[in-house]
């Protein structure tokens, strides 16, 4: 029963990549978003994960602290126990420092061990932001490309050399053509309205 879900469970993932794959070959940016938040979600991860290794290292740091006071505390106070000469309270203290002094020296490696991790996550993390960063700027870049490719794909498409069904001309060329014959319908209109004036105005130069 588990092989059968196991491989049931391989057959879901492959249809799963198969999709993307044909997704990624139709629209890179597509697929190139889907990755890109991928890795915002991981860098968002390790954010997290850094700032906890932050509170870890102020915990570890407090604890020392106060295992080394209390050291201190014990040691001064075995002094007194000793010079007073309480045999019995000197021993119990002794054993009271000896402890404290254990865990001093075990918060301490502790503590640089979580100061080492918190530097391997902190470069770690900044990798990532810079990484990211490069791939935002490099679906920018492609962005572009694609924009102009689909641009001149449409340019392309309009100036392209065949005859539409209306006409003999391209749809630019159609364009010029009646702004030409608006242009010369205008010119006819106007000498046609002003022929009057323009004529009386030459017999007055004639005369």
């Amino acid at each position: 029963m588990r092989n059968l879900f196991t491989r049931v469970k391989e057959t879901i993932s492959a249809d799963i990549h198969q999709l993307l794959d044909q997704k990624e070959q139709k629209n890179p940016i597509v697929a190139l978003n889907h990755y890109l938040r991928q890795c915002e979600q991981e860098t968002e991860r390790v954010r997290k994960l850094v700032e906890r290794q932050y509170l870890l290292k102020e915990q570890f740091i407090r604890e020392y602290q106060s295992a080394e006071a209390m050291k201190e505390k014990r040691k001064q106070q075995a002094e007194v126990a000793m010079r007073a000469e309480e045999s019995e309270l000197h021993e119990f203290v002794m054993k009271e420092y000896a402890h404290y002094e254990e865990r001093a020296n075990r918060l301490k490696e502790s503590l640089q061990h979580t100061v080492k991790q918190l530097d391997e996550l902190e470069h770690k993390y900044e990798e990532m932001k810079h990484k990211l960063k490069d791939m935002h700027i490099r679906r920018m870049e492609l962005m572009g490309r694609e924009n102009v490719a689909r641009a001149n794909h449409r340019m392309n498409h309009v100036l392209k050399d065949h005859r539409i069904s209306m006409g003999s001309f391209t749809q630019f060329e159609e364009m010029e053509g009646y702004i030409d014959r608006l242009e010369h319908q205008i010119n006819t209109d106007y000498y046609r309205q002003t022929i009057d004036s323009k004529i009386a105005a030459l017999e007055k130069e004639v005369k």
